[in-house]
């Protein structure tokens, strides 16, 4: 049982960076927490101040009731799985899973159950015996697994442990570690550049930039409901689309007015965009929201766009069309009967109801 608060904590280094800044959060117990962002926000230091391995500049970290600051990284029940697997290349694997119950005194008798019982979860109980050389990348990384389950910790502390594998043995790897986590009911703190890792893992996930939390909340909330233009550009595969344009009036009607492309802004989003009349603004909207025409249901002049199809780019059971309207470039993904003739115009339809504003200055949401 352990939930975690992290109270205004910021990491500056000596010269002038600041990694992590005024970074505040509560993680529940048994939660699957993920920080995602792009390399250098401060995630990995996050975790690393977490696990005691980095010295915090100033704030709070709390596991349960305790708070941790100046406790050893040894004393706080905490496990921490790395990137490059971190295990002793003349050990055998029994060895390895081992090791950190046998530095600390455990019976024998104890440590040789939980090595079994660790391997029996992760399937690798007919490799005990050998070194890990002998495994590949997906077997080293549960054997990493392995040594942290066997202390049987308060927390798990991830950090970008599927980085170094091949994206079929990822895929195989994220649904081990659901399994993991079902099995042990504990709580996990998970590190990851990957937005698919974030999405598909994660109870909640916090964004990061530049040592800031953009966003902490639900997948499906990141991603229908982005705080920011980063969040909103940084979730999502392929990225959302960005179109910059302004808002204008006509026939008392609201519309986003692109340059090449005008398409009216919906009523329930008329309140909010009503004050940006005259401005610059940013449309985002995703690629499963832009429609071809041809197979569109609700296709009007209002909501419907030109654009050169650049590039057709088959994927088995659906398509991305690479498009151009004369100004941006954007990215429609479509069914796979849709296969449209490269160089051709093409009338694209929006679903100015999926659509998202943000302020040109700021990049907040505006709706």
């Amino acid at each position: 049982m352990a939930h975690i608060r992290l109270v205004n904590l910021y990491k500056n280094y000596k010269n002038g960076v600041v990694a992590v800044n005024n970074v505040s959060l509560k993680i529940g117990d048994k939660e699957f927490l993920v920080l995602v962002g792009p390399s250098g926000c401060g995630k990995s230091t996050t975790l690393r101040m977490i696990a005691g391995l980095e010295d915090i500049t100033s704030g709070e970290i709390w596991i349960n009731d305790r708070m941790v600051n100046d406790v050893p990284a040894k004393d706080r029940n905490i496990a921490m799985v790395f990137q490059n697997y971190a295990l002793y290349p003349h050990m055998s694997v029994f060895e390895n899973m081992a090791f950190g119950l046998t530095l600390r005194g455990y019976p024998k008798a104890e440590i040789v159950k939980r090595v079994h019982e660790a391997a029996e979860i992760l399937g690798i109980g007919s490799y005990l015996e050998r070194r890990p050389r002998e495994l590949s990348g997906g077997e080293r990384q549960r054997v990493a697994l392995g040594r942290a389950i066997v202390r049987k910790p308060l927390v798990f502390l991830f950090d970008e442990p599927l980085s170094n594998l091949d994206a079929k043995m990822r895929v195989q790897m994220r649904a081990e570690i659901h399994k993991l986590r079902m099995r042990l009911q504990t709580t996990f703190i998970y590190v990851t550049h990957d937005q698919t890792e974030a999405m598909t893992m994660g109870d909640r996930i916090v964004v990061m930039k530049e040592g800031l939390v953009q966003q902490c909340a639900d997948p499906m909330s990141i991603y229908d409901k982005p705080a920011n233009k980063f969040v909103a550009s940084f979730i999502g595969s392929p990225p959302i689309n960005m179109l910059q344009g302004k808002i204008i009036r006509r026939d008392r009607k609201l519309f986003f007015d692109e340059g090449k492309c005008l398409v009216r802004i919906v009523d329930e989003m008329v309140p909010r965009m009503g004050a940006y009349e005259g401005r610059d603004v940013v449309l985002g909207i995703r690629s499963e929201d832009v429609y071809d025409k041809l197979f569109a249901s609700e296709a009007s002049p209002e909501n419907t766009v030109r654009a050169i199809c650049e590039v057709v780019e088959p994927l088995g059971a659906e398509v991305y069309l690479y498009l151009n309207s004369g100004k941006h470039n954007f990215i429609a993904r479509v069914g796979a009967h849709d296969r449209p003739q490269v160089n051709r115009d093409m009338d694209l339809v929006f679903d100015m109801s999926k659509v998202h504003f943000f302020d040109r200055e700021t990049e907040e949401t505006i709706v």
